[in-house]
């Protein structure tokens, strides 16, 4: 932003990262809590949309409850092919996220498939196309997902957990989450648009309940753009912990604030690394500070620090059904 947030914007983007209240008038709720009027709510959240720091409002969906698989993949691309690897990768609708990073292993993506048959499918296309080869990483366990950025200018956790179990979707079920995925407008009756026919308001909101009970839904939520909060300097941390000491390894390091994502990961011969966070802050200096601490209280000798250099695509897949 070119100025500060103001009091009321922090609120507002502290609250929203939590979760739109599900009713009809969601900011006039907001409104009521932050002691102010819902045209004051509606104005600022549009202001802070306009300016970038709100990046969109709308369902943070749980994949596997929907029966998908994802993965992490990596690889090294050299620079003269970097635009066209790119390109390539950003034109996949199941690629939510692509970093550039500091490393040898340079461009590192997200990808979700119905099998990780068609992910392995797709990668061999890829290397057969370019002639580099993809290594896909899924995650074993998952220590941490999801974050918060507070008005602290420190990353903190809010409660995520990851389904288990595929859930099976009601027709009605579906469709209004499909309309979700078209993120919600600063309105004051901002799921209007998800009726259909005959279908009430309180019957359309009854839906959007039952997925964030049934957990295919996690929230309604603010997706804010962390860089403009001051998070400049982000970081994938990378170690290789022993099998009798992952779990304990994965969450020490999920409860450092700075860290937003934990997990195990599938290693590699060539690639020892079993555990991964991402980790945010103001400053390498701190993320570094930060890591030699835990490797050192961990007893860690083998770790790696891959900055992202640049986002290449940071986009939630859209689901047909």
């Amino acid at each position: 932003m070119n100025s500060r947030p103001t009091n009321l914007q922090k609120q507002l983007y502290n609250v929203l990262q939590r979760g739109l209240p599900v009713c009809q008038r969601p900011f006039a709720e907001l409104a009521k809590s932050l002691c102010t009027d819902e045209q004051t709510v509606l104005r600022q959240v549009t202001c802070l949309k306009e300016t970038g720091l709100i990046r969109r409002i709308g369902p943070i969906i749980d994949y596997r409850a929907l029966g998908r698989k994802g993965t992490l993949v990596m690889a090294h691309v050299p620079q003269s092919l970097l635009k066209d690897v790119t390109e390539a990768v950003n034109s996949l609708e199941t690629v939510s996220h692509n970093y550039l990073r500091d490393h040898y292993y340079n461009l590192w993506f997200t990808r979700q498939s119905q099998t990780m048959r068609q992910t392995d499918l797709a990668l061999s296309g890829l290397s057969s196309r370019f002639g580099i080869d993809f290594h896909s990483l899924p995650a074993r366990r998952i220590f941490k997902l999801d974050v918060y950025f507070g008005t602290e200018n420190r990353p903190t956790p809010v409660a995520a957990g990851c389904s288990k179990r595929r859930v099976r979707l009601t027709a009605g079920q579906k469709r209004i989450l499909y309309g979700l995925q078209n993120q919600l407008n600063v309105t004051a009756e901002p799921f209007d648009f998800l009726r259909s026919g005959k279908c009430t308001i309180e019957e359309t909101l009854s839906i959007v309940r039952q997925l964030i009970d049934a957990g295919v839904i996690r929230r309604i939520a603010a997706v804010l753009d962390h860089r403009k909060l001051g998070f400049v300097a982000n970081c994938l941390f990378v170690c290789r912990a022993a099998d009798r000491s992952v779990a304990h390894c994965g969450r020490a390091l999920a409860d450092v604030p700075m860290v937003s994502h934990c997990c195990q990961r599938k290693t590699l011969e060539n690639w020892p690394y079993n555990l991964y966070a991402m980790m945010h802050s103001q400053s390498m200096d701190e993320i570094q500070m930060r890591i030699k601490n835990f490797v050192a209280s961990e007893k860690l000798k083998c770790f790696e620090l891959l900055p992202t250099a640049a986002e290449l695509k940071k986009q939630p897949v859209k689901y047909r059904f």
